[in-house]
């Protein structure tokens, strides 16, 4: 096993104190741009085809591919996050939006599962549903979020609404907070590396365990990769068939959050409709503060999240990180 024992140096080891001096990390879309997204989306409605079966065949961009390459060069070898601005989605329906936010992502990866029942076009909003539920993931509420990774290569939030207050994202580079345990505590270095129990949320299939085990951190001598969900960690503890967390363990999750949430380690910024935001799941740790809606349905708070496998040029480490979380069996579902 492989643990770097100097800091890492990399544009993935980034700053976000520095990143808000620079808007070279936001993308506009051009006037040329919006007119082929249009253009696309009422090409893509002809065809009539279920959503999932849309690939980029049916969602031809050949202006807009050009960016989107190079949307992909920056979260496979650079900072590992952008916002794209100005999509249109003034104006289009709900459904519309999916379309359309499911076509460009069609030229970036490959969708996977988001939850249990095997969703691969997320909407994160507010359901209502108690937040002290286990079972319950914490997007579909409006309490904070804290600092945490997904399962796949690029996670991507699009913004329809962004309600009343609230709701800013967080997003530290993983990278850096890796360099920041190794400067402060390196007695605790070797531990991102073992395993911690994960809780399942309950979206374990019929004969799984309701955790898992896995590392915070691997390194292949070039690329760091963190897996992280905090309240994933401490929830396990519930399960008394679950491993019992260290001192140092605790320790250590308590200080990834310290420094994931310092003010020379965050970048926060504020979602306008129509932007998207890009993170490479292995280098980003991302989170939210806490919000208020409206009380009117068609204003409240409304992202739509894709999670996708990339192409080759971000393809690589556990299926873990990048597959998305596993249908249930049937038998569990019943």
């Amino acid at each position: 096993m492989l643990i770097p024992d100097s800091p890492l140096t990399m544009p993935a080891a980034w700053y976000g104190r520095a990143q808000t001096e620079r808007s070279d990390w936001i993308y506009e879309l051009n006037a040329s741009e919006v007119r082929e997204l249009e253009q696309t989306l009422a090409h893509a409605k002809r065809c009539g085809k279920p959503l999932a079966e849309i690939t980029a065949t049916e969602f031809p961009l050949p202006k807009l591919a050009v960016a989107i390459a190079a949307w992909v060069d920056e979260l496979a070898s650079g900072r590992g996050f952008l916002l794209v601005r100005g999509v249109p989605v003034v104006g289009k329906t709900v459904e519309e939006c999916e379309l359309m936010y499911w076509g460009i992502g069609t030229h970036m990866g490959s969708a996977v599962s988001q939850n249990a029942h095997g969703d691969v076009l997320g909407h994160v909003r507010d359901t209502g549903d108690d937040p002290a539920d286990p079972s319950v993931r914490l997007y579909k509420t409006r309490v904070e979020l804290g600092f945490h990774t997904d399962g796949a290569d690029i996670i991507g939030l699009l913004c329809l609404e962004n309600g009343r207050s609230g709701g800013a994202s967080r997003i530290s580079s993983s990278v850096t907070v890796f360099n920041e345990v190794l400067r402060r505590r390196p007695d605790l270095v070797l531990l991102l590396f073992d395993s911690f129990p994960f809780d399942r949320n309950e979206e374990q299939s019929e004969g799984e365990p309701p955790y898992f085990p896995f590392p915070l951190c691997s390194f292949d001598g070039e690329h760091l990769r963190t897996f992280y969900i905090g309240w994933y960690i401490r929830g396990s503890q519930r399960h008394p068939e679950a491993p019992r967390l260290t001192d140092a363990q605790r320790e250590l999750i308590d200080l990834i959050d310290e420094i994931a949430s310092s003010p020379d380690v965050v970048l926060e910024m504020d979602f306008q409709p129509g932007d998207i935001q890009l993170l490479k799941n292995s280098v980003i740790l991302h989170a939210r503060t806490e919000y208020k809606d409206y009380p009117e349905p068609e204003r409240r708070r409304h992202l739509l999240r894709l999670w996708l496998t990339g192409h080759t040029r971000l393809a690589g480490g556990d299926p873990l990180l990048q597959g998305g979380i596993p249908r249930k069996t049937a038998a569990s579902e019943n």
